[in-house]
C-alpha cells in the first residue's frame, strides 16, 4: 500500500512477509595462540629471519663463483692489410683460443674458503633464530604477565568499590565517622588510576608481541599459556658444555679459523703460477693453412716475495681469531652461569610467595575484612591489609615472570 505525504512516498508491506535482511555473519575469532604457535609464526614470517635466509643464499652464490673456471679467450689477428679494416686483402691472419689453467689445487682451495664463509653465514642464521626465540618468549610471557597484573588490579578495584559501599552504609547508620568514607573514596580513585595503567600495559605488551612475530603492532592477538614454567633440570656445568658445543659464535669462529688456514695455503700456492694454453689456425696468402699451439708459463722469480705478505697476514689473523675464541668461551660460560643463577633466584622467590607470603597475606586480609564488617576495626587497618595482599599478588606475578625470562635466557645462552 502507498501513501503520499508532503512529497514523500511511504511503502507499507501488508501481508507480504517482509522481514529485515539477515545480518552478515561475523567471522569467528581466531583461537588464542600458544607459545609454540608464536614461535612458528615468528620463524616463518619475521623479516630478520627472511633477511638472514637471503644472506645465506648470497653466500651460496659466492661458492659457485669461486668454483668457476677462468673464461677462455678468443683471439683474431689480421695482418698485412693494404688498408685499415680491409680484412679481405689481409695477407696473414690468426684465429685461436687461449685457456688459462690454474696451478692444481688453487681452485679447490678458493672453493673451500667460500664454503667456510658460507658456513659462517649459516651460523648467523642460527644466531638470528636463537635471539628471536628469546625475544618471542620474552614478549609472550610479558603479555601473560601484563594480563595477570591487570586481573589482580581489577580485583583490587572491586575490593575498593566494595569497601566504599560498606563505608557509606555504615556512615548512613552512624557507625563510622565521615573520614572513613573519605579514605574509601581515595582508595577507589587510586585503584581506578592503577586499572588504567594496567590496561595500557596490556595493550603495549600485545603490540610488542606482534612486532616480534613480524606482524603489525595493532593487529588483534590473543594468547593462551601459563606464566609458571618448569624449573631447570640440568646443572650449570651441563648447560655450559652444551653452550660451548652449539653456540653460533663458537662455530662461527671455528669456521673463520679454517678459512684463514686455507688462505694461508692459498698464499703458499700462489708461489707456483698457472699457465696458458693456446690453439689457433694460421693463414698466409699463397701457402697452405697451418695450426699453432702456444704455451705460456710465468717465470716465478718474484712469487715468493708476493706470497710473503698474504701468508704473514693469514698467520696473524689465525692468532687473533684463536684469542677471540678463547675469550668467547670464557664469556659464554659466564653468561650461562649468570642466567642460571638468576633463574634459580627467581625460582626461590616464586616458591616463597607460594609457600608463605600469599597464604599469610590472604588470611590476614580475610580476618581484618570480617573485623571491619563487624565494626571492630577502622578502615585504615583494612586498607593497609588490602594493599599488602595486592602487593603480594603482584609480587608473585613478577617473580613468575622473572623466572620465565631467566629460563629463556639460559636457553639462549646455551644456544637453544
Amino acid at each position: 500500500m502507498l501513501w503520499k505525504c508532503s512529497g514523500l512516498v511511504v511503502l507499507v508491506g501488508m501481508g507480504l512477509g517482509l522481514s529485515p535482511a539477515p545480518a552478515a555473519a561475523q567471522p569467528a575469532p581466531a583461537p588464542p595462540l600458544s607459545l609454540d604457535d608464536c614461535l612458528r609464526l615468528a620463524m616463518a614470517e619475521h623479516p630478520l629471519v627472511k633477511a638472514s635466509g637471503h644472506r645465506l643464499e648470497a653466500a651460496q652464490a659466492r661458492v659457485e663463483q669461486a668454483r668457476a673456471l677462468p673464461q677462455p679467450t678468443l683471439t683474431f689477428d689480421s695482418d698485412l692489410q693494404p688498408q685499415p679494416f680491409n680484412f679481405r686483402g689481409s695477407g696473414e691472419s690468426y684465429l685461436g683460443v687461449t685457456q688459462a689453467i690454474e696451478f692444481p689445487g688453487r681452485r679447490r682451495t678458493r672453493s673451500d674458503i667460500a664454503r667456510r664463509e658460507q658456513d659462517a653465514i649459516r651460523t648467523d642464521v642460527d644466531d638470528v633464530r636463537i635471539v628471536l626465540t628469546y625475544n618471542v618468549r620474552k614478549a609472550f610471557h610479558g603479555l601473560l604477565h601484563a594480563e595477570e597484573r591487570l586481573r589482580h588490579v581489577q580485583q583490587d578495584r572491586e575490593f575498593a568499590a566494595d569497601f566504599l559501599r560498606t563505608a557509606e552504609t555504615r556512615l548512613a547508620a552512624g557507625d563510622v565517622a565521615r573520614v572513613e568514607v573519605v579514605r574509601a573514596r581515595v582508595e577507589a580513585a587510586q585503584s581506578a588510576t592503577e586499572l588504567q595503567a594496567a590496561t595500557a600495559a596490556v595493550r603495549l605488551a600485545r603490540a610488542v608481541l606482534n612486532v616480534q612475530l613480524g606482524r603489525p603492532q595493532g593487529e588483534a592477538i590473543a594468547i593462551a599459556g601459563d606464566l609458571k614454567v618448569p624449573p631447570l633440570t640440568q646443572s650449570v656445568e651441563d648447560v655450559q658444555v652444551a653452550a660451548l658445543a652449539s653456540r653460533p659464535e663458537i662455530r662461527r669462529l671455528g669456521f673463520a679459523l679454517e678459512a684463514e688456514a686455507l688462505r694461508k695455503t692459498q698464499a703458499r700456492q700462489s708461489r707456483w703460477p698457472g699457465f696458458e694454453l693456446g690453439f689457433s689456425h694460421h693463414r698466409i696468402d699463397g701457402a697452405a693453412g697451418t695450426w699453432d699451439v702456444s704455451l705460456s708459463v710465468p717465470i716465478p722469480l718474484f712469487y715468493n716475495q708476493a706470497a710473503r705478505g698474504p701468508m704473514a697476514e693469514a698467520q696473524a689473523n689465525l692468532l687473533a681469531l684463536q684469542r677471540e675464541l678463547d675469550y668467547a668461551r670464557h664469556a659464554i660460560e659466564l653468561e650461562v652461569e649468570t642466567a642460571y643463577v638468576e633463574a634459580q633466584v627467581a625460582r626461590e622467590q616464586s616458591r616463597l610467595y607460594e609457600d608463605e607470603i600469599l597464604t599469610e597475606a590472604e588470611e590476614a586480609y580475610r580476618m581484618l575484612q570480617f573485623s571491619f564488617q563487624q565494626g571492630e576495626i577502622g578502615g585504615l587497618e583494612l586498607i593497609v591489609s588490602r594493599r599488602t595482599l595486592v602487593t603480594a599478588r603482584l609480587g608473585y606475578a613478577d617473580a613468575l615472570y622473572n623466572h620465565a625470562l631467566a629460563v629463556a635466557a639460559v636457553d639462549m645462552a646455551a644456544g637453544r
